[in-house]
């Protein structure tokens, strides 16, 4: 796509010789819009579209909850080395891998999703999680193959890394293109309960295994019973996916409905894949996206993710013990996360994810304090001020990213900045604050590495543009009803003059 012409400004002389004139031009080129550019959803169908694109991102992070969780049993399976602490950086370390290959998947996914549609490649996105996930139960361990073990792994884990590439990208251009403009936050707000429901079922199931299966069974066989299972999810996932219309915004867009020329020429353009163009073109928000990712993100693993292993690792906690205090928030997270979506239709996205940012800047450091004590009710309440600041974010994302983004390049652009900044600072998470808290020995080194997280994020929240309740970029309005169409139609007819 070609970076449009900067307007040319008419000589006012000539604007009051041939008003009637300049008025024509100003009409075509800001035509008004007429009713069928307006799209009036269903809610019935923007539901089906939540569930199969919520659905899928649950599968996703349910395959990366079980490897989080699973850490400790994994690095004695396949990295029986006898130091307990380099079993769990080789753990993590392979962990990380999956996000080195997510940006190329992004890359790959991305400008497909523009190009094909959004239905079509999530439906392949989830096949290929499915299947690396599935892969993973059924390689032997160390003992059996040797370094052919941790060798799979690593391969099946890249395999995983590379369809999650697309998935987030698409699964939140998906919803959002769905969803009407004035409820945006609420209906994204469901692809990160869907987030949420994944670590949920992957931290309820590990816990069973752990509380009904000694260390022996554990090592031998239990670990794979988590991947085995993610196999007939992704058949689920699928069949709903399947079973979708593409999104209204892009169809609009593909057949050239959406006002004008412009559209389909961006249609064009990315059907080719140009990437160069993305990064050409859209390098500042790029740049947005990715300070915004990385402070999310770097908090999404810390607590969702790393807790667990931090409490059992450095606090001495029995897995199951630390698994239960994390299920507990995760459920309390998944009651209020449509609330707190609701939220930022109302409020807007800016103020909400603003109090996410700066609640993480302000309360990590007494949060890991409280954790540090220890007992129960200190453990609970440090974690319930992570999570809080956490759901901030979590409800808000999933509908403020795709807005950054006009229609044409939304699902290659998201793509690109999501899974770049996920690469560098998401999964390298764990690795990186087991790494400090080896080199510095301080086990407040999670609560430091937040805080930086958060400084950046409130930067990045500061310079964002506020979306909410607006069309996305390049789309027509999306209503709920005929008549708020018909008023926004209305809305731009000038009052007669007698």
């Amino acid at each position: 796509m070609v970076a449009p012409n900067p307007p040319q400004v008419a000589d006012p002389e000539a604007v009051k010789r041939h008003p009637i004139l300049f008025r024509v031009i100003r009409q075509r080129r800001n035509p008004r819009l007429r009713r069928t550019d307006i799209t009036v959803t269903d809610e019935a169908t923007v539901m089906r579209a939540v569930k199969a694109a919520s659905l899928g991102n649950a599968m996703e992070w349910f395959d990366f909850g079980i490897y989080s969780y699973l850490a400790v049993t994994l690095g004695h399976v396949f990295f029986p080395t006898g130091n307990d602490t380099t079993q769990l950086l080789s753990s993590f370390a392979t962990f990380a891998v999956a996000f080195l290959v997510r940006p190329l998947g992004g890359m790959f996914f991305g400008p497909m999703g523009d190009r094909l549609g959004r239905k079509r490649v999530l439906a392949l996105t989830m096949i290929m999680m499915a299947v690396g996930t599935f892969a993973i139960g059924l390689i032997p361990s160390h003992d059996a193959i040797g370094l052919w073990a941790p060798a799979l792994l690593i391969l099946f884990r890249m395999i995983q890394g590379f369809s999650t590439g697309g998935e987030y990208g698409g699964a939140s251009t998906f919803i959002a293109e769905y969803a009407p403009d004035k409820r945006r936050g609420f209906f994204g707000s469901f692809l990160e309960f869907g987030t949420l429901a994944g670590y949920v079922g992957a931290a309820g199931l590990v816990t069973t295994l752990y509380a009904v299966l000694d260390d022996g069974q554990m090592e031998t066989w239990g670990w794979r019973i988590p991947f085995l299972v993610a196999g007939p999810l992704g058949l689920v996932g699928l069949y709903l996916r399947l079973r979708l219309d593409e999104t209204p915004a892009f169809r609009k867009l593909e057949g050239g409905k959406a006002l004008a020329s412009e559209a389909a020429d961006a249609v064009e353009t990315t059907t080719k894949g140009d990437l160069a163009t993305i990064f050409r073109d859209y390098w500042p928000t790029l740049v947005l996206c990715v300070c915004l990712v990385g402070a999310y993100n770097i908090n999404v693993y810390l607590v969702l993710s790393y807790l667990p292993t931090y409490l059992s690792d450095e606090l001495g906690y029995s897995e199951t013990h630390g698994l239960l205090v994390l299920l507990g928030m995760m459920i309390f997270l998944m009651l209020v996360i449509s609330r707190v979506g609701k939220l930022s239709d109302r409020f807007g996205r800016k103020p909400v994810l603003m109090t996410g940012m700066a609640g993480f800047f302000l309360l990590s450091l007494p949060a890991f304090l409280l954790i540090r004590q220890g007992s129960v009710i200190a453990v609970g309440l440090g974690m319930l001020a992570l999570g809080l600041s956490l759901v901030c974010m979590l409800a808000t994302m999933s509908a403020a990213l795709p807005a950054l983004f006009p229609t044409q390049v939304r699902y290659g652009s998201l793509s690109v900045g999501y899974n770049l900044s996920t690469s560098l600072f998401g999964g390298t998470t764990p690795l990186v604050v087991t790494a400090l808290i080896s080199w510095s020995g301080s086990n407040l080194m999670p609560a430091y590495y937040s805080m930086g997280a958060a400084l950046v994020g409130i930067i990045a929240v500061a310079c964002m543009k506020e979306t909410a309740r607006k069309p996305l970029d390049g789309s027509p309005p999306a209503v709920e009803t005929q008549e708020e169409a018909a008023e926004l139609c209305a809305a731009q007819s000038p009052d007669p003059k007698f």
